[in-house]
């Protein structure tokens, strides 16, 4: 039986094993090759016919398989243009570490790792015609450098959005467009290191980069434990933090445990906030709550003394390079003169282009779509994690609550502990979070919950369900 095909332009060595069944080795076979990297992501697969021909194989056979594959998002299929391996069903590089350094990084198959939506879902139609749009109605000054705070277009829709979807009070001057939450808040703290607010308090656990980014700009960060009910915001008026000058929280879906704030602390926060405090809002995926209507922002209700975040990332994509910040009047001069200070200023094709899509209602239409398909596979999330007749799913409990792009799956002292599902999800070929890795101070995890963390917006609908098994797999371990 050949074992390569040349009909087409790719000639590639295809081993199909007889002793699987001719179907199976097939499948096997095209897996291994997209996994090992000898079919990359784009690749255009021979029709069915001239395969079954090059293998001797029955064109059902390959038919099969090939549904099979376009299933479990490996390849995709569109008419007209045949069949491709598709771009995400390229390996996952995770790097690992040892005492030594770096190790070389593991290649892993199914991917639910948290910070990402799904990025086969971004509205590119509808990008295109805003840009367009955009295009045509851009001044010639808008090629040039700009104002640092971003376009007036964007900045102008956003004050509209914000208001009427999350409760923000902001005009267009009070917002400031950056390059992702990260460079808002690495603005925020230089410019706090430098007044009388040189150390901030951070959600403990929270996401390590952000953390990093605040500390390297220069105010020192002291851990804000969370709870189901959100930050604990009482701790702030106790000793402990005295000479804590500003708070950044998530109040909407706290990253990782995913709780959301309670109505007695956020109005506790307003509180500390109007005594001479400043608030960061970031508002981490607020947008998609599955139970009932979004929470309005905390800065609505203080919004002198909260300096709220947002960004396209979660609702677009991270690769857009669009957030923002809507300030408090009195820092807007300072923040102003760090941006432009950081990068002159942030793209302007892009932010035309949101703007656009925000005044035609098009991101509207597209985060309502969002949130239905992101609800349903947390729906499916929660119903692969019951208990099943023969393969009992015990010791462990799904938290946090029904919003966002993650899940918080936390591990009972009588089951499997989070370096051991870790263990088993990379024999299953799993991409998945740890816990441990968030916490201000990993190194005293001993006496912190573990937990491992579910990021079930970034498979694509085909993916999905192969990435769901590899979980239950991970977590059958009776």
């Amino acid at each position: 039986m050949p074992d390569y095909w040349s009909t087409l332009d790719v000639d590639l060595h295809l081993p199909v094993d007889p002793g699987t069944g001719r179907r199976n080795g097939l499948e096997h076979a095209l897996r291994d090759a997209i996994r090992d990297g000898r079919l990359h992501a784009g690749t255009r697969l021979p029709s069915t016919r001239t395969l079954a021909m090059e293998l001797g194989l029955s064109r059902g056979t390959v038919s099969a398989a090939y549904d099979q594959l376009i299933a479990e998002g490996h390849l995709v299929a569109k008419q007209g243009s045949g069949t491709h391996v598709a771009h995400t069903a390229a390996t996952i590089e995770l790097s690992t570490t040892s005492d030594h350094g770096p190790t070389a990084p593991a290649r892993m198959r199914h991917n639910l790792r948290a910070g990402s939506p799904d990025l086969s879902r971004f509205p590119t139609a509808a990008w295109l015609r805003a840009s367009r749009c955009a295009l045509d109605r851009a001044p010639s000054e808008a090629f040039g450098y700009g104002d640092p705070c971003g376009r007036i277009e964007l900045r102008s829709a956003l004050a509209e959005y914000l208001g009427r979807t999350r409760g923000v009070l902001a005009t267009p001057e009070q917002i400031i467009i950056t390059t992702g939450v990260q460079q808002a808040l690495s603005l925020v703290g230089g410019v706090l290191s430098q007044s009388k607010m040189p150390v901030m308090a951070m959600e403990d656990p929270y996401i390590p980069l952000f953390r990093d980014a605040v500390r390297i700009s220069g105010p020192a960060v002291v851990p804000l434990p969370v709870d189901e009910d959100g930050a604990q915001v009482d701790l702030l008026t106790t000793n402990d933090f005295d000479g804590v000058g500003a708070a950044v929280v998530t109040p909407s879906h706290q990253f990782p445990i995913g709780s959301t704030l309670s109505p007695s602390r956020r109005q506790a926060l307003a509180a500390w906030a109007r005594a001479g405090h400043l608030v960061i809002e970031d508002d981490y995926d607020g947008e998609f709550r599955y139970d009932r209507q979004p929470v309005g922002a905390v800065q609505g209700i203080a919004p002198e003394n909260v300096i709220y975040i947002g960004s396209a990332s979660k609702t677009l994509g991270p690769g857009l390079r669009l957030a923002w910040m809507v300030l408090p009047s009195r820092w807007v001069g300072a923040i102003t003169e760090a941006k432009q200070l950081a990068d002159r200023h942030s793209e302007t094709l892009g932010q035309l282009t949101l703007a656009e899509m925000i005044t035609s209602h098009a991101y509207d239409r597209h985060v309502r779509s969002s949130r239905l398909r992101y609800r349903k596979r947390r729906d499916l999330l929660a119903e692969r994690l019951k208990p099943r007749g023969g393969r009992p799913l015990t010791g462990f409990a799904l938290g946090g609550i029904a919003a966002g792009l993650h899940a918080l799956i936390r591990l009972e002292p009588a089951g499997l502990s989070e370096n051991e599902v870790l263990t088993r999800a990379a024999e299953y070929s799993l991409a998945i979070n740890g816990l441990s890795g968030m916490w201000l101070s990993p190194n005293q995890n001993e006496h912190r919950p573990q937990a491992i963390v579910i990021g079930f917006g970034s498979p694509t609908d085909g993916a999905y369900p192969a990435a769901l098994d590899a979980l239950v797999r991970t977590l059958s371990w009776r």
